[in-house]
């Protein structure tokens, strides 16, 4: 049987609230689950990820899981 590699995750925490910013930004935040500064998700590292990311780097804090 063939193993089933582990997926590499992304852990996200809202830094700063994205009020004031424009509505793509705020829109961008949202859609990567966060919905108040100092809250963390984890998503799975993909190349569309990591797009939102680079959109939103200024509002975020991001740190590399396994």
């Amino acid at each position: 049987m063939a193993r089933k590699a582990k997926k590499k995750t992304v852990q996200i925490t809202l830094v700063r609230s994205p009020l004031g910013t424009s509505g793509r930004h705020r829109g961008t935040v949202r859609a990567l689950g966060l919905r108040r500064p100092r809250h963390t998700v984890q998503h799975v590292d993909t190349p569309q990820l990591r797009g939102m990311l680079a959109k939103v780097a200024h509002l975020v804090e991001i740190e590399e899981g396994r």
